[in-house]
Order: C-alpha cells, then structure tokens, then sequence
C-alpha cells in the first residue's frame, strides 16, 4: 500500500464517525396561520381545562361544543408567581 493510499483509507476512516455526529435536520416549520375572518367557523382543536379547583383531566374539544357560543380566556400570569 502506499502512502497516498494509506492516507486516504485514514482519513475515510476518521471522517466517518464525524459525519455520524452532525446534527439531524431541523424539522421543516409549522404551516403559516391563516387568520380567520369575524364571524368565521373556527377549526376543530383540543384545549386543556381548568376550574377553580385546577386543570381538568379531561380536554375540552371544540366539536362537542359546535353550537353554543364559547368564550376562550387566556390569563398569561395565572398560577404563578407573576
């Protein structure tokens, strides 16, 4: 073997276990949101509840409500120390 193969073989070798190391891909990003207009149908989604008593255990989905008005509150400094 000579040595330009020999150096070759090493650095193959080497390089191997580097590239195995890089980082995976960053997942591509979430769809752009498209506002709704006032007055739209909103899209189904799942929310975690909570009453005075704490978060409720089972979620609350859009879709048993389909009908009732709905009021979302969201209360950013809630149950912390904020």
């Amino acid at each position: 073997m000579n040595r330009s193969t020999f150096f070759s073989a090493a650095a193959l070798l080497l390089a191997a276990p580097l590239a195995a190391q890089q980082p995976a891909a960053a997942p591509p990003p979430p769809p752009a949101a498209v506002p709704l207009a006032a007055g739209a149908e909103a899209p189904d989604f799942t929310l975690s509840a909570a009453t005075i008593e704490g978060v409720s255990a089972k979620p609350v989905h859009l879709k048993d409500l389909r009908g009732k008005v709905v009021v979302l509150a969201f209360f950013y400094q809630a149950r912390t120390k904020g």
